[in-house]
């Protein structure tokens, strides 16, 4: 037995008793006399005490040589601590060592294991294994495998059954890049690995087996940032015999439990918008609604003046920002440098500072009076201490530019509070997407998303105008799920591929299978996915989800601790029939 205890547990209990421990050491603090020891594992630092007067010569001697990262068993007594330490369980006690082991010595860590580490990402990339021994990554990891257990037992006590799929399957077009696996029993055929089960749970709905879950990886070949992997990790649901109001109870149900179990917070029904309304009031379909600042059209009280910048603008648009009327002009160009930033692409911006007084101060006074920028301050909901921040330019590209200014400003002011939680629903997503170089509809969601019942007939005439049967659950600005109700019959369904562009024959040789399955009683299904690293991520209160990954990849979509992707050999790609061409 390596250890009787582990060194998270031991405390004024188990004074006097006789106990064996093991795990790394975390550091050493050598009096000559007497010399203490921190030793880690995952459950916490116990103090070891190797004392001169009291520990065996050779066992005190060996203790001397002990360096970071050691990892060793001891044994001894638990004994009272003299300089108790209350910032940690086990600090009323230390360890009076009578055996050390050396299980194994280590090199000096390129960085130190601390929760402030000197590390910089590289190279704790690089060495990600030490990272792991770190208190917030140990700790994320944790958090993750508890929000994981907690989807299981909430979804298992409601007879979902967790079914696993395969990783090896057909490439078909559902909007990234596949990843794909060339077949050496199957000369010049690839598999690719799946972005989702979509067409896999669908099968099992068509199977009978009514309610399923998958805690599963997916994989989609696309361009990185601080919530995006190559391979992430989906919670991955589906139902059949359900309609969209079915569905959106029992994944509100799921996200309710999580924020109660895992953060002790009880929230109501949660808010559902249109997706139109989200658009227009805040720029985008995934909104923080931890506070206000909703957009204030401005068209119809600011396009009548001699101001031709916004008068010949499609859209006019502002926000209030809440007590920014104090900001310096300095402050001022800086936010106006900010959108003027290529990510943003503004070329300007008009604002308004509402005195305290009940008057405004404008940079385009000379345009408009006093009851002109006080209609805007009405639009916009501004009230004395505001600044009105205005952006007018093509309708689309306005609100995603005041949307991104919107999030920048509630950043600044201290408004999006980690620790507290605004989940809602978005609805009523159109069903297609022009997509503008080709020319050609795409569908929004996936090819198998039900278009609403009353709008099947704008399919033919304003297809822009069909709405999807389809649901976006956002919490803090962040879509974690997104799901719809599938189309279920084969007539459907190829109409739904023939808007899409496909032919007869490419969509029987991409998707022929699920339209053959259709024609044996596929029943009225529907389903949701949320994204389980985003989700823990959020819940964690951080803004990136590489924390919450074990072994997450660079922006590169690299594993520098491993060196991949990596070059293979000539007699591999000679037995897959793959010839290279770099040029």
């Amino acid at each position: 037995m390596y250890r009787s205890h582990n060194c998270g547990e031991l405390n004024a209990s188990h004074i006097d008793k006789e106990v064996t421990l093991a795990g790394w050491v975390q550091k050493s603090r050598d009096k000559g006399f007497m010399n203490w020891v921190d030793l880690r594992d995952r459950y916490g630092i116990t103090q070891l005490i190797f004392d001169e007067s009291r520990t065996d010569k050779a066992v005190f001697e060996l203790a001397k040589t002990l360096g970071r990262e050691f990892v060793i068993q001891v044994k001894g007594t638990v004994i009272e601590r003299e300089a108790k330490n209350k910032n940690i369980p086990t600090g009323e006690i230390e360890i009076l060592v009578s055996e050390l082991n050396i299980l194994n010595a280590a090199i000096t860590p390129p960085f130190t294991i601390e929760d402030e580490t000197d590390g910089g990402e590289d190279i704790r990339m690089k060495y990600r294994y030490l990272d792991i021994r770190r208190n917030p990554v140990k700790n994320s990891l944790l958090f993750r495998h508890k929000v994981a257990m907690e989807v299981r037992k909430y979804l298992s006590d409601l007879d979902f059954c967790e079914v696993e799929t395969p990783y090896l399957i057909k490439s078909t077009p559902e909007g990234a890049r596949d990843f794909v696996v060339p077949s050496r029993m199957n000369e010049g055929q690839f598999y690719a690995l799946p972005q989702s089960p979509q067409t896999f749970k669908q099968l099992l709905m068509v199977g009978g087996m009514d309610k399923y879950f998958q805690i599963v990886k997916c994989f989609r070949d696309e361009d990185l940032r601080a919530d995006r992997q190559p391979e992430f990790t989906q919670i991955d649901c589906e139902m059949a015999f359900v309609e969209q109001e079915d569905i959106l109870n029992v994944f509100e149900g799921l996200t309710r439990h999580l924020l109660k179990e895992i953060k002790g917070i009880e929230v109501d029904k949660f808010p559902r918008i249109t997706y139109d309304y989200a658009m227009k009031t805040y720029g985008n379909d995934k909104p923080d609604i931890r506070f206000g600042m909703e957009f204030g059209e401005l068209n119809t009280v600011a396009q009548h003046k001699d101001f031709g910048v916004f008068n010949s603008a499609e859209l006019v648009v502002a926000i209030a920002a809440p007590g920014c009327a104090s900001y310096t002009r300095k402050e001022i160009d800086a936010l106006i440098d900010w959108v003027k930033r290529p990510q943003i692409g503004a070329s300007g911006m008009v604002y308004v500072k509402c005195e305290e007084d009940g008057t405004y101060k404008s940079s385009v006074d000379k345009f408009y009076d006093q009851e002109d920028l006080a209609n805007w301050a009405k639009v916009t909901g501004a009230k004395a201490g505001d600044m009105i921040f205005v952006l007018s330019g093509p309708a689309d590209k306005t609100r995603t530019q005041l949307s991104a200014l919107r999030m920048e400003l509630a950043t600044r002011l201290g408004l999006r509070n980690p620790d507290e939680f605004a989940p809602l629903w978005v609805v009523d997503f159109p069903l297609l997407e022009l997509d503008e170089e080709s020319g050609r509809w795409h569908a929004m969601h996936h090819p198998f998303t039900s278009p609403k019942p009353e709008d099947m007939e704008l399919l033919a005439t304003n297809p822009e105008k069909v709405r999807a049967n389809a649901y976006d659950m956002v919490l803090n600005g962040n879509e974690i799920g997104g799901g719809s109700i599938r189309i279920h019959d084969k007539n459907t369904q190829q109409l739904m591929f023939k808007y899409l562009g496909f032919t007869e024959e490419e969509a029987r040789n991409q998707f022929g299978f699920l339209m053959d399955a259709f024609l044996f009683g596929a029943p009225p299904h529907g389903g949701l996915a949320f994204g389980l690293d985003r989700l823990v991520a959020i819940l964690g209160g951080q803004e990136t989800i590489r924390d919450f990954i074990a072994f997450p990849k660079n922006n590169s979509g690299r594993d520098v601790m491993i060196d991949a992707p990596s070059v293979i050999d000539d007699s591999q790609l000679n037995e897959l029939h793959i010839k290279l061409n770099l040029s």
